[in-house]
């Protein structure tokens, strides 16, 4: 019997200036869809699994064209909501060299920030499921989303869903009168598969290592995975419900050019990824996502430890090449350069 995935949050449109320009330095601007979790459902979809996406989105033509795009990505539309006024809008702009790429949000008062939770039955929703996937993005939207959330992740653990949640830290979102430790301690406490990168960690539960200055070492492509299974052990003794926790590791060289690998910490073993270097970067957004999707897709499927750490990995570097939120990759493809097919010559 195959696997089905639910994952819940906000999907919003995405307008990036063309190329590396500024933004509005020419009156153009790329429109496509994205957002943490509905990122995660589009890559589990084009990996073969069976994926539902949870959301609110208005019943106007943005929300129509939304659900159009989720759709023909192969991921179950039928649990979105449809109502609310708004679609949230992020404002995209690539960096290039020693530029940083920038975002600038527009998603007050959304669909899904205003909406009740009287709206969602998680007993419904989740029926069926194996598994549910969350980021720390839809808790730090607004105090309704905070709740909904909570109340998402304890009816799967309820269920006996294994749930998986991506920390995934914004600071710019948290903004209605409490902290993300505040929220996702408890969040977290509902988890089985934790998955976050070093800001993360410190940020969305309050867990750093003394004397870490975790900014100055991804900047100055410091990354040494070797120090992270402290962290990592931090993690599990402070949440003592966590199977799993994956760090992803990235050094920042510049905007076009960043080492990335990940490690793992199962409570039996920690095990690190191969490192990749990324250069010529593309698009960088939804990275974290494509590692979360390539993780859960082999965790789901049985896949051992090591095996799935280097899948989600692979997958993760991939979607360093394809421009837009979502990672348009094949199991075959991730396979591919997990095994070691890094050359990138032409198939014919």
């Amino acid at each position: 019997m195959s696997t089905r995935i639910v994952t819940f949050g906000e999907v919003m449109l995405r307008l990036k200036a063309p190329g590396f320009e500024r933004l509005l330095q020419s009156p153009v601007l790329e429109a496509t869809f994205g957002g943490g979790e509905a990122n995660v459902a589009v890559s589990l979809a084009q990996f073969g699994r069976q994926v539902s996406f949870v959301t609110v989105l208005p019943s106007n033509p943005l929300g129509d064209a939304c659900v159009s795009y989720l759709r023909g990505r192969g991921v179950d539309v039928a649990s979105i909501l449809r109502q609310g006024e708004r679609l949230g809008t992020y404002y995209f702009e690539a960096g290039a060299n020693q530029r940083p790429s920038r975002v600038v949000y527009d998603r007050l008062h959304s669909s899904i920030m205003d909406v009740s939770p009287e709206s969602f039955d998680w007993n419904r929703l989740l029926e069926g499921a194996d598994w549910f996937h969350i980021t720390g993005i839809t808790p730090a939207l607004s105090e309704n989303a905070a709740y909904i959330s909570l109340q998402a992740v304890k009816a799967a653990r309820r269920l006996g869903l294994t749930v998986s949640c991506d920390y995934n830290y914004r600071k710019n979102l948290w903004r209605y009168g409490k902290t993300a430790p505040q929220i996702m301690t408890e969040l977290v406490r509902q988890v089985d598969v934790g998955i976050a990168n070093e800001e993360d960690c410190q940020h969305a539960l309050g867990i750093t290592l003394e004397g870490r200055r975790w900014e100055r070492e991804v900047e100055e492509g410091r990354v040494d995975p070797a120090r992270y299974r402290e962290l990592c052990e931090h993690v599990l003794a402070a949440f003592p419900n966590l199977k799993v926790q994956a760090i992803t590791l990235r050094s920042s060289h510049s905007a076009d050019h960043n080492g990335w690998a990940a490690c793992l910490h199962n409570r039996s073993e920690f095990l690190v990824s191969k490192h990749y270097e990324v250069t010529d970067i593309v698009d960088r957004v939804g990275t974290g996502d494509a590692f979360a999707a390539g993780l859960t897709y082999a965790l789901s499927g049985g896949m051992p430890a090591g095996e799935a750490l280097e899948f989600a990995t692979a997958a993760s570097c991939l979607k360093h090449s394809i421009p837009g939120d979502m990672n348009n990759c094949t199991v075959e493809e991730v396979q591919a350069l997990a095994a070691g097919n890094a050359g990138g010559r032409i198939q014919r």
